[in-house]
């Protein structure tokens, strides 16, 4: 055993999901990316004296839902509380957010664990608050520059249980978040523009040990991959200080994505003193079982759900289904065209394969894909029966359906691209292709099998490309062996 096989990791994330509100969490000011700098703001969220506050009842709509999702118990009495620090973007000098009374406690995300076996990622607690404005670094060399229009901007903090073992899992953790917000249309999950963010708490340990190592908070990172890379570099960071006989310094870091190394940003020595006290200007909110109930009914198909319906009753493999259940607007294009077809795997080819090369190549969103689920079963059946080949469907008749709003069998009639099947016609095609070949025929029957491609071509041209494969490769070797 080599001395990093010792250790085992600890692992929690802290997830901030920006909330797809029209305005921002305490007031009117309007909750939108890539405005001009400071021109989202009002005294509301800038603090000023004798400005107060309302709750925005869209952040609470979706913290309940999201709390469903993952299986938490929803609280009832809800109260607000301010987190007091200093911090040049952060114009009030406080944050409202949840203290002692988080609007969510419990539940679990359900993830694949390194040897591909289910594993759940317990959830501590899910809170609302508000975010803070952005400070901005690299655009004056001498200064730093302050947007204060995300501040106010409406979060959910979603903290996992220290449950997580690998990196390995916690970019599947962090990929189910994403997903899942998406799937509730309450968090686009663009990390790349901040509003999905993740820190990470890192620590390892002797195996088997009771007691956690030292932990280090990891910030900065702006993907999946960037989280996955960061935890794997501290990891071994902290066992090569362990394996030295120093200790680990209490501190956060940020991970530097040019060299896939994370920097000391600020020791922790001692906890931050945040003094929260309840926020006086916001009355606790009390959520009834009727409005918990009425959102549970209102909830999409959600991935696990929907991975599950198409690997037990559709029968499709763990592969084709998460590559379905991926984006929430194919996979429910699927689910409605499976209502149309029962060729599920059929299906499963035409949206991970046409559709989506369609969509990628077109920039097209699948919401705004001009064949409906009922048109595309039309040309799966036409395949199914044997009137068209699959490469027919694909290469001719699909890309003429996205230009008309026909069926799938009038395309093919008029364009003459139904196969040809009758027996009759086929043996004459058969007979012209073997005697244009004499001498192939008499290499096929003394053991060259592979020759019965050459006389398929032959068919396949003479037919115009009409005739029925399976037939035909039936009558062929008929013909032939005899």
């Amino acid at each position: 055993m080599n001395s990093y096989e010792k250790y085992e990791a600890v692992i929690g994330l802290e997830v901030h999901a920006q909330l797809l509100t029209k305005t921002k969490a305490y007031s009117s000011d309007e909750n939108v990316y890539g405005a001009k700098p400071n021109t989202k703001t009002s005294t509301i969220s800038l603090g000023h004296p004798g400005t107060l506050p309302r709750s925005n009842s869209k952040v609470i709509e979706y913290a309940v839902k999201l709390g469903i999702a993952v299986g938490s118990k929803i609280r009832k009495r809800n109260e607000y509380a301010r987190k007091n620090y200093f911090y040049a973007d952060l114009p009030k000098g406080y944050q409202i957010t949840q203290d002692k009374t988080p609007i969510c406690n419990g539940g679990s995300i359900l993830i694949k664990d390194n040897e591909g076996n289910d594993k759940n990622i317990n959830i501590t607690r899910i809170h609302m608050e508000e975010d803070a404005g952005k400070s901005i670094h690299d655009l004056d060399p001498f200064h730093t520059l302050i947007d204060l229009n995300r501040a106010g901007v409406p979060l959910v903090e979603i903290v996992s249980e220290p449950d997580i073992k690998t990196s390995n899992e916690a970019y599947q953790y962090i990929n189910e978040v994403k997903k899942l917000v998406r799937y509730l249309d309450i968090c686009d999950g663009n990390m790349e523009e901040g509003s999905l963010r993740c820190d990470a708490n890192v620590s390892v340990m002797l195996k088997g040990a009771r007691k956690f190592g030292t932990k280090v908070e990891v910030k900065n990172m702006n993907s999946s991959r960037n989280i996955k890379r960061a935890i794997e570099f501290e990891i071994e960071r902290q066992i090569k200080i362990l394996e030295e006989g120093k200790e680990v310094a209490h501190e956060t870091r940020s991970f530097n994505a040019a060299n896939n190394t994370t920097i000391a940003m600020r020791h922790k020595e001692e906890a931050n003193d945040y003094r929260y006290f309840p926020e006086p200007d916001l009355q606790p909110i009390i959520i009834t079982e009727k409005y918990i109930a009425n959102l549970k009914q209102k909830l999409p198909p959600l991935p696990n759900t929907l991975f599950l319906k198409f690997t037990k009753e559709f029968g499709l493999s763990q592969y084709d289904a998460n590559i379905l259940v991926d984006e929430k607007g194919i996979a429910l294009y699927y689910n409605e065209l499976c209502n149309f077809t029962k060729n599920y795997k059929s299906a499963a080819n035409f949206v991970n394969g046409s559709i989506k090369s369609y969509l990628k190549e077109n920039a097209v969103n699948i919401n705004d894909f001009s064949i409906s689920p009922k048109q595309l079963a039309s040309l799966i059946r036409f395949v199914d029966d044997g009137k068209i080949s699959n490469t027919i469907a694909t290469s001719k008749v699909f890309p003429k359906m996205l230009e008309t709003d026909d069926l799938a069998d009038k395309i093919a009639v008029d364009n003459k691209w139904v196969q040809e099947s009758n027996s009759d016609a086929l043996s004459d095609y058969i007979k012209q292709a073997i005697m244009k070949y004499p001498d192939k025929v008499v290499e096929y029957k003394a053991g060259k099998k592979g020759l019965i491609g050459l006389f398929m071509g032959e068919v396949m041209k003479l037919s115009k490309g009409q005739a029925d494969p399976k037939i035909t490769n039936k009558l062929l070797k008929t013909e032939l062996e005899k």
